[in-house]
């Protein structure tokens, strides 16, 4: 087993899905070159050592799997990076090639079309849920393609209520770095919860951090909740509390979550606990909660003051992958894998159907139209430059969506 994934979340969702295929085999992480490598504690809650994890680039990456191959080979990457790891496994002469599954980090709410097809041409793509299924079934048949490698599976994150670990009635807010994504819309959610705190003082309100202080994570969080609950100063009640760390843990202690639209309010009705799905602003594609339409979660502060504790129905959360343990996918794999040689791999987009876009997204990867590895920044230049270069990179993205996005927003609301 080896995975392949950037980020903190994809991590999860990569590992979780690798140790679900089978528990005992032994897995080897390559962390795909461009973004920060996850600290030890993040990768620790996602099942891997950091010792076990090497930094590789799309052509590093050909070279890991020629010395060390693997059977199966899970790509917890965004689908333009799905799209340019298809083309370079395409073109590469690896003596044994692994059998590439890819999906979906959570749920899918937008953007189906074009996700699904960046992923078009592995050899399987798992579903999370069979409303997930069906909806890709339709999009591959409405162009034309094959739906065998569409399989269902369910998040690997979904877990069962552990023991109790606190008696008093806890509500938790699942934060999300980008939804809201302003800072009025964010210090509104902690004047709320505060406000809540003080009405219920026998309950405690914890506010769930995406990541630790320091932390990289899978989008950057422009107004971190832990300033803003400091910046209420000597008003914070003494039950608004802030809580890092794995999510499942908090979720042992936890009566009713609250949140925007966080993959959080999956595992928690996968666990039968009461969750809310805020509409207080708007009910919008793009803050997710569309998502939650029928489901009886969407609730607003004022209801949840007045006592609501929304139960999720179940014919809604059966449709949408949870609350049930069966999971397909292990078995698939192995019909798969025990079918004989795998066939060539032959990603949706090429230079006849997508000649505009297509070589700019596999450029972004390090990958050319040819599913050559490029020539700059790989195998040839020293590892200390290399570095430089991403790190480079990396503080100029930052800087870019922490500093001058803000602004030219600010400039544009004008």
């Amino acid at each position: 087993m080896a995975v392949l994934a950037d980020t903190d979340s994809r991590w999860k969702w990569g590992l979780g899905l690798a140790r679900r295929l089978n528990p005992a085999a032994a897995v080897t992480g390559y962390q795909f070159a461009g973004s920060d490598i996850p600290s030890q504690r993040q990768l620790a809650e996602a099942g891997i050592s950091a010792d076990s994890v090497s930094v590789v680039s799309a052509g590093e990456l050909l070279t890991a799997l020629a010395a060390k191959p693997a059977d199966v080979l899970v790509v917890s990457l965004p689908g333009g990076g799905v799209q340019a790891i298809l083309h370079l496994l395409a073109a590469a002469q690896l003596e044994q090639r692994p059998l590439v599954l890819t999906g979906y980090v959570g749920v899918v709410y937008e953007r189906i079309t074009e996700g699904l097809l960046l992923r078009a041409g592995a050899d399987l793509i798992a579903a999370n849920s069979p409303a997930d299924l069906d909806e890709f079934r339709t999009t591959f048949t409405g162009l034309g393609l094959g739906t065998e490698s569409l399989t269902l599976t369910r998040l690997p994150f979904l877990r069962a209520n552990g023991p109790r670990t606190n008696n008093r009635y806890t509500v938790t807010f699942a934060g999300q770095p980008g939804v809201p994504n302003t800072r009025w819309h964010r210090r509104y959610l902690v004047e709320r919860l505060a406000e809540h705190a003080r009405r219920y003082p026998e309950r405690d309100v914890l506010i769930k951090l995406r990541n630790l202080p320091g932390e990289q994570a899978t989008h950057t969080e422009q107004y971190p909740y832990d300033e803003l609950v400091r910046a209420l100063g000597p008003d914070r009640p003494k039950n608004l509390k802030l809580f890092g760390g794995d999510m499942g843990k908090v979720l042992n202690r936890t009566d009713l979550l609250v949140t925007v639209s966080s993959t959080a309010a999956v595992e928690a009705i996968h666990r039968g606990i009461n969750t809310a799905a805020l509409t207080d602003f708007g009910v919008r594609e793009s803050l997710g909660n569309t998502y939650f339409i029928g489901s009886g979660c969407l609730a607003s502060f004022d209801d949840l003051d007045a006592g609501a504790e929304p139960r999720a129905d179940v014919t809604w959360a059966r449709r949408h992958g949870l609350g049930s343990e069966v999971d397909p996918l292990p078995q698939r794999v192995a019909e798969v894998l025990a079918s004989g040689p795998l066939p060539p791999l032959q990603p949706y987009y090429t230079l006849s159907n997508g000649k505009a876009f297509l070589p700019g997204l596999l450029a972004n990867y390090g990958v050319g139209t040819d599913g050559q590895p490029l020539g700059f920044l790989v195998g040839n230049a020293p590892s200390g430059l290399r570095k430089a270069v991403r790190r480079s990179a990396r503080n100029m993205y930052r800087h870019g969506s922490q500093v001058v996005a803000p602004v030219l927003r600010r400039l544009a609301s004008l």
